[in-house]
C-alpha cells in the first residue's frame, strides 16, 4: 500500500516536472516570435564574443592567453589561491573574496527573464544613438589592450553588448535593463585597486567598533586599524578580509537585484543601492564588536573563536539584510499614497 502512494506521487512529481518544462518551453518560444531583429542581434553579439576570444588580452604574461574570457577566470582562480588538495578549484573560488562573481553572468539572464513580460510589452525599433555608445566600447577596449589593463576591455565587453541591445530595440529596452547590466560592474576583478576601498573601510570599521566598545565600558586602545587591550590580554588587527569588502560587495548585489526585482522606479531602486553601504558597515561593526566581548569576557581564546567561527561570519549580512527588508517595505507600503474616502 505504502509503495503504491509512493509511486502515484513520485509520477505526479515527474508529470509537474515536464508540465513546467513545456511551460518554459512554451514560453521561450513565444518570447522569441515576438522579439524583432534577433538575427540580426545574434549575428553581432557573435561577432562581438568572436572579437573578444581572440583579441581580448594583451597582458600574456600574467595569464597566458589572448582571450578575456580565458583571463578573466585565470584572475579569479589565481585571486583566490587555489591551492590542490583543499577541495574542488570551483569551491575555492566561489568561496574567495570576489567568488561571487562568477555567478552575476547566470543572474542577469535570469533577471531579464524574471521581467519578460514587460521587456517584450516594449515597443521596438533600431535606434542609432545606441551606436555612440557602441563605438565609445570598442574605444575603451583598444585603450585597455593598448595599455595592457583588460579591465577596461571587460568593462567595454558588457557596455558593448549593452549598446547593441539599444542598438536593435531601441532606448525604452535600455532604460528598463540598465540596473541588471549594472550587476556586471561585479564581475570585474578589484585586483591592487581594492586596497583604495578596503584600507577606508577598515579605519572605519575600527572607529565605530572602539567608540563602541567606550560605551560599553570597555577599555580598548586603537592605532590605525588594530584593536588591543591595554593590559596586553588580547590585540586584534583589521586585516583587508576583515573589512567587510564580501559582505559590502554582495549587499550591492543583492540591493541592486533585490531593487530591479521590486520596485519600477529608478530612485527607489539607488536608494536600496545606496543603503547597501553604511548597512554592510554596520554588519561588520557587530561582528567585531562581538569579537571584542568574547575576549573581554573569556580572554583571547574565546575572542579567536568568534573570529574564526563561520556561523558568527555571517554576522555582517544580518543588520544589512534586515535593513534592505525594513527599506523596502517602507518604499512599498509607506510610500503608496492613501486612497482617499469617497
Amino acid at each position: 500500500m505504502v509503495s503504491s502512494i509512493l509511486s502515484i506521487a513520485d509520477s505526479n512529481n515527474k508529470i509537474m516536472a515536464v508540465s513546467k518544462i513545456e511551460q518554459w518551453r512554451l514560453d521561450l518560444a513565444e518570447v522569441w516570435r515576438k522579439m524583432p531583429y534577433k538575427g540580426l542581434f545574434l549575428g553581432l553579439l557573435g561577432a562581438w564574443v568572436v572579437l573578444f576570444q581572440f583579441l581580448g588580452n594583451s597582458t600574456l604574461g600574467y595569464v597566458n592567453t589572448p582571450s578575456l574570457f580565458g583571463w578573466w577566470i585565470g584572475t579569479r582562480v589565481q585571486g583566490a589561491g587555489v591551492v590542490e588538495g583543499q577541495g574542488p578549484a570551483i569551491v575555492q573560488v566561489l568561496s574567495s573574496e570576489e567568488g561571487f562573481a562568477l555567478v552575476i553572468p547566470w543572474v542577469v539572464p535570469c533577471l531579464l527573464w524574471w521581467k519578460r513580460s514587460e521587456l517584450v510589452a516594449l515597443p521596438k525599433r533600431i535606434w542609432w544613438p545606441a551606436l555612440v555608445l557602441f563605438f565609445l566600447a570598442l574605444l575603451l577596449h583598444l585603450l585597455g589592450y593598448m595599455v595592457q589593463q583588460t579591465r577596461f576591455s571587460l568593462v567595454a565587453f558588457f557596455v558593448g553588448i549593452y549598446a547593441m541591445m539599444g542598438l536593435i530595440w531601441g532606448w525604452p529596452w535600455l532604460r528598463v535593463t540598465l540596473f541588471p547590466f549594472f550587476l556586471f560592474a561585479f564581475c570585474v576583478p578589484l585586483g591592487n585597486s581594492a586596497e583604495m576601498i578596503t584600507f577606508p573601510l577598515r579605519l572605519l570599521a575600527t572607529k565605530i567598533t572602539v567608540l563602541l566598545c567606550h560605551g560599553l565600558d570597555i577599555d580598548v586602545l586603537r592605532e590605525g586599524n588594530r584593536v588591543f587591550d591595554p593590559l596586553g590580554k588580547f590585540q586584534y588587527e583589521v586585516a583587508a578580509e576583515c573589512s567587510g569588502i564580501r559582505s559590502l560587495t554582495m549587499m550591492f548585489a543583492l540591493a541592486t537585484i533585490y531593487g530591479f526585482v521590486s520596485f519600477q522606479a529608478n530612485w527607489k531602486r539607488l536608494l536600496i543601492i545606496m543603503a547597501a553601504l553604511p548597512l554592510a558597515v554596520i554588519g561588520n561593526v557587530l561582528r567585531l564588536t562581538i569579537i571584542i566581548l568574547a575576549a573581554e569576557a573569556g580572554g583571547k581564546a574565546s575572542g579567536d573563536w568568534v573570529h574564526t567561527n563561520s556561523l558568527f561570519s555571517l554576522l555582517p549580512y544580518v543588520p544589512a539584510i534586515l535593513g534592505i527588508s525594513a527599506l523596502g517595505y517602507w518604499l512599498e507600503v509607506k510610500r503608496k499614497p492613501k486612497e482617499k474616502n469617497p
